[in-house]
């Protein structure tokens, strides 16, 4: 499974911005794919992941009720809603992907999200 992800920019603080990971290839593995984040001199923040079905959410404490996680089985593709956006929220984003019978996940690249005070 390969990743693409996009959809970041720079936004004002309080503003929004939807971030997309489309997958290609072996999507019939899927079992969850996800976000993390990472901002400069930090370690890597988990944000958000979704099962590949059924109903299935988790969020980082960062982020929740600001932050919505959706997929389109259809497109082989899951969104990130972010609302609310806070300067804190400055960072490279990166989805993954959590496939059966692995023990590691796929990363796609980041995108950057920039959010101004």
């Amino acid at each position: 499974v390969q990743l693409q992800a996009f959809g970041g920019g720079l936004v004002q603080a309080g503003g929004s911005l939807r971030l997309v990971c489309a997958a290609s290839g072996l999507t019939s593995s899927i079992f969850a794919l996800g976000w993390f984040r990472q901002a400069p001199g930090n370690e890597r923040e988990f944000v958000a992941a979704i099962r590949w079905s059924g109903v299935s959410t988790l969020y980082g404490d960062a982020v929740k009720g600001r932050f919505t996680i959706s997929r389109d089985n259809a497109k082989n593709t899951v969104y990130l809603q972010m609302n609310s956006l806070k300067p804190e929220d400055t960072a490279v984003y990166y989805c993954y992907v959590l496939r059966w019978g692995r023990s590691t996940a796929t990363w796609g690249q980041g995108t950057q999200v920039t959010v101004s005070s």
